[in-house]
């Protein structure tokens, strides 16, 4: 079993950053990958960012060149650090987990960007 604690979601006007934490503690020898989908009002979760084996990214094509996710392996805590944000990229985002006994996900964390 994982557990895990988000954090770092607020309001923030556009141009501005905010980086998100999720910070993993139980079982964490079984964890290959870490990530953060995001959900909009009337929209579908969709990957943000994630990171495999601690080395392999992958980003979304909406928040590539602004966005940047970082995992510490001795703090077994997966970072995204937004930059540049957008009206569009208000929502609510999720950390998600991925082990080899399972996928668990986060309680979300909300990220308003508006003027």
């Amino acid at each position: 079993q994982v557990q895990f604690v988000e954090s770092g979601g607020g309001l923030v006007q556009p141009g501005g950053s905010l980086r998100l934490s999720c910070a993993a503690s139980g079982n964490t020898a079984s964890i290959y990958a870490m990530g953060w989908y995001r959900q909009a009002p009337g929209k579908q979760r969709e990957l943000v960012a994630d990171i495999t084996n601690g080395v392999t990214t992958k980003y979304a094509d909406s928040v590539k060149g602004r966005f940047t996710i970082s995992r510490d392996n001795a703090k077994n805590t997966v970072y995204l650090q937004m930059n540049s944000l957008k009206s569009e990229d208000t929502a609510i985002y999720y950390c998600n987990i991925r082990t080899t006994r399972g996928n668990y996900w986060g309680q979300g964390t909300q990220v308003t960007v508006v003027s």
